[in-house]
């Protein structure tokens, strides 16, 4: 085991160097896609024999899917007169279905145990990262349906890892479920309202079809998936075990066909878009954190709040720019963010795990 380890990580650091020789010195950085593939794919299989590496595969595919879509997008943009664009939306409803056939009535307990948290979880996620996005998309002047684009990655509901970080970060998985679930549900409403009122200066935001498209993508599937789980419950067992697979491929073809979409603005506007990603997640974790603290919520609270902020649903802010006709611009920045997320959120609870959480007075 320790030898093919060794073997594994010594072939990524040979790729890697490649890379960047094939890339920044010989015939060209676009040329040197398939060193940078290999890189990741032996990581990816060092998962298998080093539990530490295991945690972040789903990350490094993830990256993965955001070279494929930057060096190869020829593949991944249509065959034919078939986009792949269009199939954004189904991956969306396939993941909002996922969604619903694992939810309960107990998903909405945590609103009666814990309703000071979930309250607050629920006003900083819609208030902090919208108001951080027109803050970013202003301060750093970026065209007006880039900026538009930020602004969506801050409207939509939390992110669907958000859950399996609070689990790694010692927080409260329960109120993580219930502050994911009914923010999603109240996307229909707020992510229109949010965008009419903040990047309606940069794009034309129709409420009413807006509303409609969210509700399609988010509350048809999730309905769908939960009487799914309620009347066929004992039938679902196997449903169970493949749909999270199924779910996650869904993510990784999704954000190739985003990235292969918008990969030629990527390649002109990328670093400053991904630096703004940068700041306005961090941003998100680190206000999430303290709008808990100054609450006096407990330290597994705190966390879960600073996670539900800072993880945003980027696949829905990419459906909802498809249903606008502008993936190629106002999606830029879910393309972008969904890594980012993925990596940050991993490495901050990671970072919780080996800390203590009992350093604040109990939720309340």
């Amino acid at each position: 085991m320790k030898n093919i380890s060794k073997m594994l990580i010594a072939s990524s650091g040979l790729l890697l160097l490649a890379f960047f020789y094939q890339g920044f010195w010989a015939s060209g950085f676009l040329n040197a896609g398939i060193y940078l593939l290999g890189s990741l794919g032996s990581i990816v299989a060092l998962g298998f024999f080093e539990s530490r590496i295991k945690q972040h595969v789903f990350t490094l595919c993830l990256l993965g899917a955001v070279v494929l879509g930057m060096f190869y997008p020829h593949y991944f943009v249509k065959v034919g007169n078939f986009k792949f664009s269009a199939l954004i939306v189904p991956l969306i409803q396939l993941i909002m279905f996922t969604m619903g056939t694992e939810m309960s009535v107990k998903d909405f307990e945590g609103v009666l145990k814990m309703p000071k948290a979930v309250i607050i979880g629920l006003i900083s996620h819609f208030t902090i990262m919208p108001l951080v996005a027109v803050s970013l998309a202003t301060i750093f002047g970026f065209p007006s349906e880039i900026a538009a684009g930020i602004i969506l990655i801050g409207s939509v509901p939390s992110g669907v890892t958000s859950n399996v970080l609070a689990f790694l970060a010692k927080a409260d998985v329960p109120l993580s479920i219930t502050i994911g679930t009914i923010s999603t549900l109240m996307a229909p409403i707020m992510t229109p309202l949010l965008m009419k009122l903040l990047a309606g200066k940069y794009v034309e935001v129709d409420f009413l079809k807006m509303m409609l498209h969210v509700g399609e993508m988010i509350i048809l599937p999730i309905i769908l998936g939960l009487l799914l789980n309620i009347f066929l419950k004992s039938k679902l067992q196997i449903l169970k075990k493949i749909m999270p697979i199924i779910s996650m491929v869904g993510v990784f073809m999704m954000l190739v066909v985003i990235v292969s979409s918008g990969r030629n603005a990527l390649l002109q506007i990328g670093p400053l878009l991904f630096l703004t990603s940068m700041i306005h997640h961090s941003i998100g974790y680190l206000l999430g954190y303290w709008s808990g603290r100054f609450a006096g919520l407990s330290e597994q609270t705190c966390r879960t709040i600073s996670l539900e902020v800072g993880l945003q649903n980027g696949g829905l802010a990419s459906g909802i720019a498809l249903q606008m006709g502008k993936i190629a611009t106002v999606g830029l920045a879910s393309a972008i963010s969904v890594p980012w997320m993925t990596i940050s959120g991993s490495l901050l609870a990671n970072w919780w795990r080996n800390r203590p959480t009992d350093s604040i007075t109990k939720t309340s």
